[in-house]
């Protein structure tokens, strides 16, 4: 009899736990099976960063860079469509930009805030680069296929942007000796002004930019008749959130 009962009491306890875990499933299914709704009111891509290679333009003779010329992004944009569909929208915004060039060409300063410019030969030297800091106010028009429910479509941006140069600094390193560090170079342009596209699908996106302003005004080189200007070309990858 007292088997008997504890049997039964285990089937009782049995069939109450089955019934739970199906009540659970069932509801789980239920909140899985929910048709999700449109966001009439969404917006895209407010938040970007890119990293790409800077091909410089506009060199003058006996220029070269070396290595990897990094160039990094990342900012805010505030997307504001202009269609009912929302595919079709105008963005501006706030970002930081980082450029470390790596070339041949040595700034020394004279004196009273004069620096020279002029060429060395590449594998005489262990460090020499030009590393850019500005602050951006990107404006873009934008295409795309979205809507509020996938992130994954189709996008095609352009845009220009007016960069502010906060902070500068040259490094040359000519093996033992002691580094030649020059910083807040007056030939650098404090503005630059640049056109730039990105278009993509889903988290792969291509990045092209062109500065339209030369990043140095017209500085000039040892013994030579030529002038240190320089123009960026970044081509390389960007990604978007939210």
């Amino acid at each position: 009899m007292r088997s008997t009962l504890l049997f039964l009491l285990s089937l009782l306890s049995f069939c109450a736990s089955a019934q739970i875990l199906e009540t659970k499933v069932r509801d789980s299914v239920k909140l899985d099976s929910i048709i999700p709704v449109a966001d009439p009111k969404y917006r895209e891509d407010q938040m970007y960063a890119s990293v790409a290679y800077n091909m410089v333009q506009s060199k003058p003779g006996l220029y070269s860079q070396y290595s990897f010329s990094t160039a990094l992004t990342v900012g805010f944009l505030r997307d504001m469509p202009i269609n009912k569909k929302r595919t079709y929208a105008i963005a501006a915004g706030l970002g930081y930009s980082y450029n470390n060039i790596k070339h041949n060409f040595i700034v020394q300063p004279i004196e009273n805030g004069v620096n020279s410019y002029q060429p060395v030969q590449e594998g005489s030297f262990d460090k020499n680069k030009l590393v850019l800091h500005y602050l951006e106010v990107p404006l873009e028009l934008r295409w795309r296929n979205s809507d509020s429910i996938s992130h994954k479509f189709w996008r095609v941006y352009l845009g220009v942007k007016v960069s502010y140069l906060f902070a500068d600094k040259t490094l040359y390193k000519p093996g033992d000796s002691p580094p030649v560090k020059v910083r807040n170079d007056k030939n650098l342009n404090d503005f630059v002004y640049g056109a730039y596209i990105s278009a993509g699908w889903n988290t792969w996106n291509f990045y092209a930019y062109y500065g339209l302003t030369p990043i140095y005004n017209n500085a000039p080189i040892v013994d030579s008749d030529q002038k240190l200007t320089l123009k960026s070309l970044n081509f390389g990858l960007i990604f978007y959130i939210l």
